[in-house]
């Protein structure tokens, strides 16, 4: 009743998938992305009863990963997965080791697989296949080879190593966008709001909240920046009711901190009210303030800016055309400045010609962030602690063009109390959900 693949992984050739396809003649098809997998009782079995019941293309399914420690000793740890939705269009989504097919409808995409792609066969096939389904159940184990901490993984999507696959699942999902209708065209733009007087060029914002180790760095480093007159900027940097004492540290810079003799621009302190803010909350509330520049330009409350160009960098950048929205390039670095893999992070991938429809298959558009505030304040943030700044470039890209600067001009700064430096699955899940969601919103906009 069932044919069984094995595929070494998500990335694999058009070839491979059709030669699958040709060999299939049971009722169902199994592909496989591990070795070793073994089952629960039954499993392959619900498998089968769900498809029948559901009418889907392709079922996956909660599962077990064994998992062996530096003792040889194995642990099985739950691997929930999530929904499928329109926007899962990442080519990272995880559906567990285990694919069942229709196997009739297996034959039908297939046959209309007219691209041969040597990374992105199945990532071409389940674009076009019409309904995933996730069961939520434990139904197999597979063995996990890729143990790292979820803050190790999160850059794989853009490590220059792996230029050659994202420029196929690039081409891919471009395809894929104009078989839907959701494609945008090059160069097809809305006008930009107006802008009004601001009391400065450029403010440069730092939410935080409990970060009393980094919060001087990052202070230091933006109040450093040096600006070509007419320009000017400030910083502002609301703290969202730390109780770390980072609130003291933001009182004592304020109040005269000797160390901030030589600074140039003007230090504004906002401290949040009780009421839920989050990371997109914290924009919120700095963007409409009335001090904020006609440009607002992102530092992380634990990063820092390369050196003290970037302001005027963005700057340039904004003056030179109608952007909604720059969007800067980063190292990856350690707290003692050391550059970790895979290092610098430039994106790209975004091109002014496909920037934005490729936007939709990535997790993030890249760093440091600057906006046109007379736009964003039309927009606004979402107010959330995770992907928030996904959701307004994704919005800014649909209408607007986005600029780049592809010097390094930010130092990322891991350490273990990044937001995203060792997630359980559980929070993993959480987060690729919400950003699935945002881009099934975003498609649905474009559809229209």
């Amino acid at each position: 009743m069932i044919d069984t693949f094995y595929l070494p992984g998500r990335v694999c050739s058009t070839k491979a998938i059709k030669e699958i396809a040709e060999k299939a003649s049971a009722p169902y098809t199994m592909i496989c992305l591990k070795p070793e997998i073994e089952w629960v009782y039954l499993g392959q079995e619900r498998m089968i009863q769900v498809m029948e019941m559901s009418g889907a293309t392709m079922v996956y399914a909660d599962h077990f990963q064994k998992i062996t420690n530096d003792q040889s000793q194995i642990t099985n740890v739950e691997a929930p997965v999530i929904d499928y939705q329109i926007g899962a269009l990442r080519d990272d989504f995880d559906f567990g080791a285990v694919l069942l097919w229709d196997t009739a409808k297996l034959k039908a995409l297939v046959a209309q697989m007219d691209t041969d792609y040597e990374f992105a066969g199945l990532y071409d096939l389940r674009l076009r296949a019409e309904k995933l389904e996730h069961i939520p159940e434990y139904l197999y184990y597979e063995v996990e080879t890729d143990t790292r901490k979820s803050g190790e993984k999160l850059f794989d999507y853009v490590d220059p190593r792996n230029r050659a696959v994202q420029i196929e699942m690039e081409q891919c999902v471009t395809a894929h966008l104009k078989r839907i209708g959701a494609y945008l065209k090059p160069g097809v733009y809305k006008e930009l709001p107006k802008a009004e007087d601001y009391p400065v060029t450029a403010s440069v914002i730092i939410p935080c909240k409990n970060r009393a180790r980094t919060i001087a760095d990052a202070i230091h480093s933006a109040l450093n920046q040096k600006v070509r007159a007419p320009y000017s900027f400030n910083v502002i940097v609301v703290d969202d009711n730390s109780t770390d004492g980072t609130a003291q540290i933001l009182k004592g810079l304020m109040n005269g901190d000797a160390s901030l003799n030589d600074a140039n621009g003007e230090l504004i302190y906002i401290a949040q009210d009780k009421t839920w803010h989050a990371i997109g909350g914290n924009w919120n509330v700095a963007i409409h303030d009335p001090r904020c520049g006609k440009y607002a330009i992102q530092l992380d409350s634990d990063d820092t800016y390369f050196d003290d160009t970037t302001v005027q960098r963005f700057i340039d950048c904004f003056e030179s055309g109608n952007y909604g929205m720059v969007i800067g390039t980063y190292q990856l670095t350690n707290m003692a400045g050391e550059i970790l893999p895979p290092g610098v992070i430039d994106h790209r991938e975004w091109t002014d010609y496909n920037g934005r429809n490729n936007a939709l298959r990535i997790n993030g558009l890249g760093a440091p962030r600057g906006f046109y505030v007379p736009l964003l304040r039309t927009i606004n943030y979402p107010t959330t602690k995770y992907g928030e700044d996904y959701a307004v470039g994704l919005r800014i890209s649909r209408d607007y063009p986005i600029g780049r600067i592809y010097d390094v001009v930010y130092n990322c700064r891991r350490w273990e109390d990044n937001s995203d430096a060792n997630c359980d699955i559980v929070a993993m899940n959480r987060n690729n959900w919400y950003k699935d969601r945002l881009r099934s919103w975003e498609l649905q906009a474009r559809l229209k």
